[in-house]
């Protein structure tokens, strides 16, 4: 059974204390010197976690595979990949591709609007679609089988029943995310691959390899892109700074603070939801992929993380997930 945050921050906290020094004064200011066995202890706990980095600044404060692939082999990032595609965005908007997050789908891409869409999706805009406020049916959860088999991706999500106006509430769905990719596509001229390759993969020095595509040949704008936990941490590492890897402005910080500014608020976790990151009440940015794949940056801790597990068990708020907010907010926070 999955321990609730609570049970699991008492509970890690008092295992954690034990090999300490004691009394329990000494044991803090220990645990505060030295963070890497405290967070490999609680990591240790998890048996679904497969790997874990933290970084504070310049230095690696912990970096294991405890089980998996390791942390040169590519893991499936599953949803954490909206959070790539939301920075993609960005970069487009700082190279005047798209207008800004305030131009409609229909503009931007005009080709990819089926002409029996509802009326409301005519006024749905680029910020709604990386905020997940679209306004229409999710594709994702029990309606993802269906949307992933259809003949047309991209159609199949635009036709999805009004049950909300765009820009209104957040309704979570990957189907909104590819839509926002294909309309990449078609306004850079390029294809989701190659800008990320070219716009994040080469300025990070990671590797992207090729992923899922539609029928159409659109690449999944949502899911199912693969990097290694290196690769992951220095993501996190770019939200953290700002929009800068390696002296380079690879994003716009503006971006970058944008994406910082919760729009909206997942009904399911409560985190806020920006431009395509979750935003935590203690400060973090955060990539969330299904079965516990973690990007996270904490901007004021000056602290970076990635994070994998095992790609085939949900992670739910009430359940694993939210053991590793926990996580995220007690012993890594505390490094």
């Amino acid at each position: 059974m999955s321990l609730t945050r609570r049970q699991f921050a008492t509970a890690s906290a008092a295992a954690l204390a034990a090999p300490f020094v004691i009394p329990a004064a000494a044991s803090r200011t220990a645990a505060a010197q030295t963070p890497g066995p405290a967070i490999g202890e609680a990591a240790r706990s998890f048996p679904r976690l497969h790997s874990i980095l933290v970084q504070r600044g310049d230095e690696m404060v912990f970096a294991e595979a405890l089980r998996g692939p390791g942390l040169d082999r590519t893991a499936n990032i599953k949803s954490c990949s909206k959070s790539l595609v939301a920075l993609l965005l960005g970069i487009a908007i700082d190279r005047g591709e798209v207008p800004g997050v305030d131009a409609r789908l229909a503009e931007v891409a005009p080709r990819l609007v089926p002409d029996d869409a509802e009326a409301e999706v005519a006024q749905i805009t680029l910020q709604d679609l990386v905020t997940m406020r679209a306004g229409l049916g999710a594709t994702s959860g029990r309606e993802y089988g269906a949307w992933v088999n259809s003949r047309d991706w991209v159609s199949y999500a635009l036709r999805r029943p009004v049950v909300g106006e765009p820009g209104g509430r957040m309704i979570y769905s990957t189907g909104s995310s590819h839509v926002l990719g294909a309309a990449l596509a078609v306004a850079a001229g390029e294809s989701l691959l190659d800008q990320a390759r070219n716009r994040l993969g080469d300025p990070l020095g990671i590797e992207i390899p090729a992923w899922t595509r539609d029928p159409q040949g659109y690449y999944m704008g949502g899911n199912q892109m693969a990097l290694t936990p290196r690769a992951m941490l220095r993501v996190a590492m770019l939200m953290r700074d700002g929009g800068v890897f390696d002296g380079r402005q690879v994003v716009s910080r503006a971006w970058v603070d944008a994406s910082a500014e919760p729009r909206t608020q997942s009904p399911w976790s409560g985190l806020g939801y920006g431009y395509g990151w979750f935003v935590s009440d203690s400060g973090y940015l955060i990539a969330r992929g299904y079965g516990g794949q973690v990007i996270a940056a904490h901007r004021a801790r000056n602290l970076a993380v990635a994070i994998t597990s095992d790609p085939a068990q949900p992670a739910r708020s009430q359940g694993y997930f939210g053991d590793l907010m926990a996580f995220l907010d007690g012993p890594i926070l505390e490094a």
